[in-house]
């Protein structure tokens, strides 16, 4: 049996990158994978990059670090209300005036996809990790989307399974044919109704592959207070602990 443990979408939460990487240690996996989103919407974005440099865990590069290393402007989301919008720039420009030079040359230097092969016995498990999509690290895929699109998905990467994170809202869809596409949610800025860190446990053994989405809590005041303490507007410590949210 082999078990790994993927996450995604820290979002500079060092608290909850914390917790998570606890419970990731007390279950024994040593294997961890990260899909990206290290920065932006709370103050450790620098702190969160260098854990995830030091420790050595293979990271892609999602869209909000790719903006960050490249100083990508921001452009307005027509989902987003003005509230919404005017914090998220903020936000974004509190990373942009803090990061250093070294974290931003790493995330520079992150890749776009990762695809990994376990051998256990006579069978190969392939396990596609994306951002959002093979094509892009900024595409929106939920759980009511088509199946089709998920179908195409591993057709095109020739995988058991897809990974992905972006939206911070964990699925798992399962196929005829014993494939996966799960979105692992979101470690630092769930959007899920409990708010909880967000992360996927893949266990395999030479019959079959299991997923698991793992929600824990963290310590959720300590990040409220670091936002508030920090040029990040009072908007995402409200977010974060589903409060109506105001811009300070």
């Amino acid at each position: 049996m082999i078990q790994i443990a993927v996450f995604s979408d820290v979002h500079g939460n060092l608290p909850a990158l914390n917790t998570v990487l606890e419970d990731i240690e007390k279950r024994g996996i040593q294997q961890k994978f990260c899909l990206g989103d290290l920065v932006d919407f709370a103050p450790w974005g620098n702190e969160v990059t260098e854990k995830i440099k030091n420790l050595n865990i293979p990271c892609l590069m999602g869209n909000h670090d790719e903006r960050i290393a490249f100083d990508i402007p921001v452009i307005p989301l027509a989902k987003h209300s003005k509230e919404e919008t005017e914090a998220r720039i903020i936000a974004i420009d509190h990373s942009r005036n803090h990061i250093t030079a070294g974290n931003k040359k790493f995330l520079s230097e992150l890749p776009f996809h990762l695809k990994l092969d376990y051998k256990i016995g006579k069978k190969h498990w392939t396990i596609q990790l994306v951002h959002s999509s093979m094509s892009s690290n900024d595409t929106y895929l939920y759980e009511s989307e088509n199946d089709e699109v998920f179908v195409e998905m591993l057709e095109d990467s020739q995988s058991d399974i897809v990974v992905m994170g972006h939206t911070h809202l964990s699925f798992k869809k399962s196929f005829e044919n014993k494939k996966w596409a799960v979105n692992c949610g979101s470690v630092g800025r769930s959007k899920e109704e409990n708010r909880l860190a967000s992360y996927l446990v893949l266990t395999m053994d030479e019959e079959q592959m299991i997923p698991e989405i793992i929600q824990i809590a963290y310590p959720l005041q300590e990040t409220v207070r670091g936002i508030r303490e920090s040029g990040i507007p009072d908007y995402y410590a409200a977010f974060l602990k589903n409060e109506k949210v105001s811009l300070f």
